[in-house]
């Protein structure tokens, strides 16, 4: 619901950049394989499972991919987020300055919290759902998912470093 044009040219790139990666992942073979694992219960939330849980795998997997301290990259994550609070409407600068004072990114390097993470969207939705306990369709499907992370997130990595 923001107005694109204005905002300021970088921050435009990087909501272009996020939908762009968001789209590359959503339509990967890799995942598109994962999403018919999951029970029909969860089916219809299978893509933020999945985006959830991929989080997960990347802290787990940071070293694999990153050279610097996976902290010090959180750190510099929220810097970024709040050096742009001026552009932000109030219900998205109210949830930047929760996850920031709750530390939310660093939550992702447990598997309950995770769990805590998904609840919390559960709860987020406007309609009446059945999407509370996910966690143990990420703990079902935890081999999968992470596999499936494996091989998503170099093509991801790439695309992040041809826009770079």
């Amino acid at each position: 619901g923001v107005d694109m044009a204005a905002l300021p040219v970088g921050i435009q790139q990087g909501i272009t950049n996020h939908r762009t990666i968001d789209k590359l992942t959503d339509n990967h073979p890799a995942v598109l394989a994962l999403k018919p694992l999951f029970s029909e219960r969860y089916r219809r939330f299978s893509g933020i499972i999945i985006d959830i849980s991929f989080d997960y795998f990347l802290t787990k997997h940071w070293a694999l991919f990153h050279d610097s301290v996976i902290k010090a990259y959180i750190d510099d994550c929220y810097q970024g987020l709040l050096a742009g609070r001026e552009h932000m409407p109030p219900r998205m600068l109210r949830t930047v300055e929760h996850m920031v004072d709750q530390n939310w990114l660093s939550g992702y390097t447990e598997l309950d919290q995770v769990a805590y993470a998904l609840d919390r969207v559960a709860q987020r939705i406007r309609f009446r759902n059945r999407f509370e306990d996910a966690g143990a369709e990420v703990e079902r499907h935890y081999d999968a998912l992470e596999q499936a992370f494996l091989v998503v997130y170099p093509v991801l990595q790439a695309h992040a470093n041809s826009q770079a």
